[in-house]
Parts: C-alpha cells; sequence; structure tokens
C-alpha cells in the first residue's frame, strides 16, 4: 500500500538538534539558530546512495502487524507515524520535499517481518522504516538494515541487551522501565513474593530473566512461580488456580497482544480482584491500546510501568492527543507505544535537517544528541547508544480504560541497554 501526503502548508526550517514545535497544531516550524528558511537543496546533494528521493519526495517505509494477534497493538503505532507524517507535510515537509510512506503488514509473523524489510530497503529504496512491535520482529529485521544500511525507527520498551547503529530505540529499555518499576512496587507494596508470566517468545522471556536477577538479588524477594503461553492463547485457568494456590505478592505480567483479552478477562472471573488491597498486578505489556480490547472493567485496579500515559496533563500531550483523535476518531486511544511511534518521524525529521542530507551514514551520525522538547511525554533526548533519555511514571487503571498517573521519577533516566550483572 503505498500513500503520500502532499499538502504544503508551511515551510519547514531546522537547527541541529532541537526541534521547538508549536504544539497548538503540534506541526509549528522548525527554525535554524539563524531563523532563516533553508532554500531546497539539490537531490543530488541530499541524496548520493540511490535512495527513494526526488525533487519533490522522499520515500519512507511503515512496517507494522495490521493482521494477526499482534494488531491489538500495533495498529496504534501506524496511525501515529501516519500523523506525524502528515504534520511534517503540512510544514513543508523534509529539506523542501514531501514524505511520501509505503505500508507493509508483517502479518504478526517474524519471517513475514524480514521479507517486508527488504523489500522496503531493497526495491522501493525507502530512506527510513518506522516500525516492528514484538523484539522477535526487531531481531528478524535486524540483520537487513545492518547489512543493506538502512534505519530503524523502533518505538517499543523492550528488554534491552541490544544496541545497533542502524536502530533508534524510541520506547525505554529495561532500566527504565523493568527495574524501575519493581523498585516502586516492591517499595510501595511491600512486596516480597512475585509471580511471573509471560507470551513465549523473547521479550517477555528476556524480561522477566531480568525481573527474576532483581526480584531476588537486589529486592532480597521470592519468585513463586514463571509460566509462559504461546503468543494467541487463550486458556489461561490453569496459570490463574496456580496463582490462586501460591498467593504471590504481586503478579508481574508480560502478555502480549490478543491474548491480553482471555487473561484480564479469565482473572476477573476467577474473583481476583485488581482493586483490593490484597492482590496487585503489574505489567509492562498493557498500554490504553490493549485496555481497549480487554475493558477497562476487567483490568481496573492493574499497574503499568511505562514512560507515557494518554492521561498526562502537560501541553504538548494534550495537543497531541486532540490531534490524534481528529485524525483518527474521538473514540481512539493512546497509549506507550503508540506515542513512542510518533516520535520516530519527528527524530528522523530533526537528523536529516541537521545533517543536510537524506543519506544513512550522516543521518546516522547526526542523530546522538537531537532533543525533542514537544514530546508529548515531555523532553526527550538521543542518547549516544541510540536510545532516548525518558522518565518512568507509574499509571493505575481505571474502568474508563485510562490511567491515574501515581508516581513519576523525578529526573531523565539515562538508558544503559547493558546493565552489569543482568546478562
Amino acid at each position: 500500500m503505498d500513500k503520500s501526503n502532499t499538502s504544503n502548508r508551511a515551510k519547514g526550517l531546522s537547527r541541529r538538534g532541537l526541534i521547538s514545535a508549536s504544539l497548538t497544531v503540534l506541526a509549528a516550524a522548525v527554525v535554524m539558530s539563524s531563523g532563516l528558511a533553508v532554500a531546497k537543496p539539490a537531490t543530488s546533494e541530499v541524496n548520493t546512495t540511490g535512495l527513494a528521493v526526488t525533487d519533490d519526495t522522499v520515500t519512507v517505509g511503515i512496517l507494522h502487524s495490521i493482521s494477526g494477534t499482534m494488531a491489538i497493538s500495533e495498529e496504534g503505532s501506524v496511525q501515529a507515524e501516519i500523523l506525524a507524517i502528515e504534520q511534517i507535510n503540512e510544514m513543508g515537509g523534509i529539506l523542501g520535499r514531501q514524505i511520501r510512506y509505503i505500508q507493509e503488514d508483517g502479518a504478526s509473523d517474524w519471517p513475514t517481518f524480514a521479507d517486508r524489510a527488504r523489500k522496503l530497503i531493497r526495491q522501493d529504496k525507502v530512506a527510513a522504516v518506522f516500525g516492528c512491535w514484538t523484539s522477535a520482529s526487531r531481531k528478524a529485521v535486524l540483520p537487513i538494515f545492518e547489512r543493506y544500511n538502512n534505519m530503524l525507527y523502533y518505538p517499543t520498551f523492550y528488554e534491552g541487551l541490544e544496541q545497533s547503529p542502524n536502530v533508534v530505540y524510541t520506547g525505554q529499555e529495561a532500566t527504565q522501565q523493568i527495574l524501575a518499576g519493581l523498585d516502586w512496587v516492591a517499595r510501595e507494596k511491600d512486596a516480597k513474593t512475585f509471580y511471573l508470566l509471560g507470551s513465549d517468545y523473547i521479550w517477555p522471556r528476556t524480561s522477566n530473566k531480568i525481573a527474576r536477577i532483581h526480584i531476588e538479588e537486589h529486592l532480597g524477594g521470592r519468585v513463586l512461580g514463571e509460566d509462559y503461553f504461546p503468543l494467541g492463547h487463550t486458556n489461561f485457568n490453569s496459570a490463574i488456580n496456580r496463582i490462586r494456590l501460591r498467593n504471590p505478592d504481586v503478579v508481574y505480567a508480560i502478555i502480549v497482544g490478543g491474548s491480553n483479552v482471555a487473561f484480564y478477562r479469565q482473572l476477573q472471573s476467577a474473583g481476583l480482584d485488581m482493586t483490593s488491597e490484597d492482590f496487585t498486578l503489574m505489567t509492562i505489556s498493557v498500554t490504553e491500546d490493549e485496555v481497549l480490547g480487554i475493558g477497562g472493567d476487567n483490568f481496573q485496579g492493574a499497574f503499568s510501568a511505562m514512560k507515557y500515559f494518554q492521561s498526562l496533563d502537560n501541553p504538548n500531550n494534550k495537543a497531541f492527543v486532540k490531534a490524534f483523535k481528529e485524525r483518527w476518531g474521538e473514540d481512539s486511544v493512546i497509549g506507550d507505544v503508540t506515542q513512542a511511534a510518533y516520535l520516530g518521524p519527528w527524530l528522523w525529521k530533526a537528523a536529516v535537517e541537521a545533517a543536510g542530507s537524506f543519506d544513512i551514514d550522516r543521518v546516522r551520525e547526526h542523530t546522538p544528541g537531537i532533543e525533542l522538547d514537544t514530546a508529548p511525554e515531555g523532553y526527550v533526548r538521543v542518547h549516544e547508544n541510540h536510545h532516548l533519555w525518558s522518565k518512568l511514571r507509574i499509571g493505575e487503571a481505571q474502568a474508563d480504560g485510562q490511567f491515574k498517573v501515581i508516581y513519576e521519577t523525578e529526573d531523565l533516566m539515562e538508558p544503559n541497554p547493558f546493565p552489569a550483572g543482568y546478562q
């Protein structure tokens, strides 16, 4: 599916690192330190490696699951990336060129992700790709991006233990989410015993390995059980019975995709009430996107450890939510990964304009240090390791499907994808 937005309402301006966007429309001018408009450079100057760049357009790829079990989680990422592209085009595009996008469906299947990534890079010659959700899909495409030298903007919180010059990780890694979230629940709930759950693939297994090390070696706690389920699994009664029998202080759940709907509804039916002081559930995999399918009544009282919630009360986010709902419907919701996906095109735009080129090597060179003071989550900055400085927030799920933010770190957390002792 090949789509483009060719509106041209305002000229885009740039300066190294910092995008100053007016969030009244979430697409105000990006300015140079000189404050002067940039003349459109010749294509021969900004595209020396054969990318899909013309005098008027630049083509990028969007690669997410719009079918299969992961579609429930990835639809919002697609919507956010399209919104960002449309807003950038309304500003005049990048280096005087409108962004066209080619959208491919990873179909919740890792080999399909690899095939579609190869097609976008080799056949379509896109200048960047915004995509993937699961770590399995990211791992499947990573060798392709590195071999053929292209850039992936990956939006999902993940287990860390990875750093690639060809990926910008706009979600949080383990120290910013897993470790900090466990510290909070151990402190605030006086939690000593934990039961770990996850879908059966790279991210949940590695994340729970990290969680177990932290619980046992740093928090002085115990893990009473650990279960994994195939993607798309829908019968959790045996696991729920084990949880009931072992009675942990905290259930730590990393179930993804459509399986979330079955798990949380069955949990509620079994009488395990997350609004009760006697039962605590923390997740790092359920955002507003998943709650839309689960139902707020079935998730009320659970805690999610994220860096973003739709309910954040700041001017940046209010304007973003307004624009998102105007584009995708009043009933649409915005989760952590959706917001992180929205950052991708803006970070790429800033790096391209700082480099004065679409060439991958030059964009990569100018990526560290890029800043956004207009991100819906607040100020973010790209670290040398291609992850973002960001905060941890704890949200308590409400019956209406939103989250009440009950905690956030005071300062931005430096990303550390390779924490000592957790590998």
